[in-house]
């Protein structure tokens, strides 16, 4: 028989295994590297409002976390690094099985297509690579070919081409601008290898339920689906996640009567937030931030792509694609994490030339938390840390309502 755990549970679980409760457990550069283990993938966003959106989830989960530890672990240590359509920061030792989702991206209609037709615009642009050495888009001006093809815009893409189809992998950033260099002057030797197809699906079945931490099968399939770059139909899905209970490897439990999966390793950690208590591995090793809230990154995976409704019952939705006339919130509106549940959003933005974080508004769930002394605390500490974060020397907060929680979370901002 399945056994069957609450909501609160459920949440409280995902919200652990992903490092966002109780509170921050990780610090510094090496809890950056904990942190993005811990995540699975992170997405990566260029744009930069108040600070970019993979920088944020890290902030959320590390104390005292920079730009800089992501760019050494990702650039320099080369222990992690960014690949595909939605650009995700996954783990070096990963790069045996993703070969197999680049094989498979090489041979999609399109980019077979785009490699035939433009082939003399990637073989000019592989040479390139690999007589000039690290080379970013603005390099490629003066690249000879031997095809017809009649805008440098060919070259950009060659070299997308070759990045996705795992020739290139990223060298680093100019900018935010990605510099390609080859693979195997890239990745540790340990990990330049193929995994087989097997191999490779066998090893994100099992990535795609540490993910999300408790998933619906129609969930894990579609994350299995991304990662291995084919469809996967439920009927084989049903099979392979049968298979994996029947081995051990997961385990099933209910919410609400909806069957839930998880890594079944990760049983006694549930069993324990069940019983009500927190498992002592989540509990925080550096300074105790469980008594601030958290801003959640846009694409966090906890909250993005409608989970915060599934998660929380909350309404999300990044405006920041909307027409300004259409939007609810904000241009880059982020959840309000409070212990473990979603209390409200913020759309703050940085103005560099002054160094403020500016608040354009705020909008709580439940309006009496205004008026509770203990959430005003936590709100305030959560802003002055997302300051520290981004740089910020002051914090506006004028746009804030009502007044009186405006005026108490002015008293506890920095003003220089």
């Amino acid at each position: 028989m399945t056994a069957s755990i609450s909501r609160l549970t459920r949440r409280r679980f995902i919200l652990g295994c992903q490092g966002l409760w109780p509170g921050r457990r990780a610090t510094g550069l090496p809890g950056a590297r904990a942190a993005l283990r811990r995540a699975e993938v992170v997405q990566v966003d260029p744009l930069n409002v108040v600070a970019r959106s993979h920088d944020l989830v890290l902030h959320a989960r590390v104390n005292d976390y920079r730009p800089q530890h992501l760019e050494k672990l990702l650039y320099q240590r080369r222990e992690f690094f960014d690949y595909g359509g939605l650009v995700l920061i996954v783990p070096m030792a990963e790069l045996p099985y993703w070969r197999v989702h680049m094989r498979r991206r090489r041979d999609d209609p399109r980019w077979a297509g785009f490699a035939l037709e433009y082939r003399g615009v990637v073989s000019a642009v592989r040479r390139h690579v690999r007589d000039c050495g690290p080379t970013a888009v603005r390099d490629l001006d003066g690249v000879r070919t031997t095809s017809s093809f009649r805008s440098g815009k060919e070259t950009t893409r060659s070299l997308y081409y070759l990045w996705l189809t795992g020739e290139l992998m990223t060298y680093g950033r100019a900018g935010f601008d990605r510099v390609y260099g080859l693979r195997d002057e890239i990745a540790p030797p340990a990990y330049r290898h193929a995994a087989t197809p097997a191999q490779a699906e066998a090893y994100f079945a099992g990535k795609a339920l540490a993910l999300h931490g408790l998933v619906t099968l129609r969930d894990w399939t579609g994350s299995l689906s991304g990662f291995a770059h084919r469809r996967i139909a439920r009927e084989e899905a049903t099979r392979v996640l049968t298979d994996l209970v029947d081995a051990g490897i997961a385990a099933e439990v209910d919410v609400d009567g909806v069957r839930h999966y998880l890594a079944a390793d990760r049983l006694p950690l549930l069993e324990q937030i069940d019983g009500g208590s927190v498992p002592r591995q989540w509990r925080p090793t550096g300074p105790d931030t469980t008594g601030e809230v958290v801003f959640l990154a846009p694409l966090d995976i906890v909250s993005a792509r409608g989970r915060a409704a599934t998660l929380f019952g909350f309404e999300y939705l990044w405006e920041v694609y909307k027409p300004a006339a259409k939007r609810r919130w904000g241009y880059y509106t982020m959840p309000v994490l409070y212990g473990d549940d979603l209390v409200g959003r913020i759309d703050p933005r940085l103005d560099r030339d002054t160094q403020t974080l500016v608040l354009n508004g705020l909008w709580l769930e439940d309006d009496q938390l205004a008026r509770d002394g203990t959430f005003v605390g936590a709100l305030t500490a959560g802003l002055r840390r997302l300051a520290g974060q981004v740089g910020a020397r002051r914090v506006d907060v004028s746009a804030v309502g009502p007044p009186r929680l405006r005026k108490e979370v002015a008293a506890g901002m920095p003003d220089e």
